[in-house]
């Protein structure tokens, strides 16, 4: 998809505050600075709406950007930043889990994972998480543009073994750099989302 309108619609720590119009959402998750902004940002062909940042655990809130008014790109905060409290932790994951288990125009989520690193505890135990709800997952596995094209499918296989993955679950090398792998998952998420509001 070729993306010429996109906003931030919404910005929220609590259901009332998302938006009500249940176009179909796809939600961004990952550990903080894995390059859930960056990756949105080249989805929807922009090169600072979602706010990238050096330092982890930038994005504090559930943001909701609408893409063409035909769905919305959500983006969660990131897990596993060390120098928050813990009470800021715990507030963060409550907040994302109420969302992810309440949520109904939920229709995919984006697991984001560093291509060139074995998945840590956090990503395991998210994946497991989101696996034992049922949810329909893909593995995006972000800076491929840091390993050499020969190295790629090692790596691959490293993250396919770790997380356990069977031939039909989903795991798409990206790029936010090189833009590697954004029409594959523009069409994975067209089909997600077509899919649903054919059926």
């Amino acid at each position: 998809m070729r993306v010429n309108n996109v906003s931030l619609a919404a910005v929220g720590v609590k259901m009332s505050q998302y938006p009500q119009d249940n176009k179909p959402e796809i939600a961004f998750a990952g550990k903080s600075n894995v390059g859930k902004s960056s990756l949105i940002n080249s989805m929807i062909y922009r090169k600072a709406l979602a706010r990238t940042s050096q330092s982890p655990g930038k994005t504090r809130t559930i943001n909701f950007y609408d893409v063409e008014n035909l769905l919305y790109f959500v983006d969660l905060p990131g897990y596993g930043y060390a120098r928050a409290s813990k009470t800021e932790v715990a507030k963060w994951g409550k907040m994302i889990e109420n969302y992810l288990l309440n949520r109904k125009s939920l229709k995919a989520i984006l697991l984001l994972v560093d291509i060139r690193h074995e998945p840590g505890s956090n990503d395991l135990m998210m994946y497991d998480w989101l696996k034992h709800y049922g949810h329909r997952i893909i593995i995006v596995a972000t800076k491929s543009d840091k390993l050499k094209r020969s190295q790629l499918q090692k790596h691959i296989s490293v993250l396919k073994k770790c997380f356990k993955l069977e031939k039909e679950d989903i795991l798409l090398p990206f790029s936010s750099q090189s833009k590697d792998g954004r029409d594959e998952l523009w069409e994975i998420i067209e089909n997600i989302c077509l899919k649903d509001e054919e059926n």
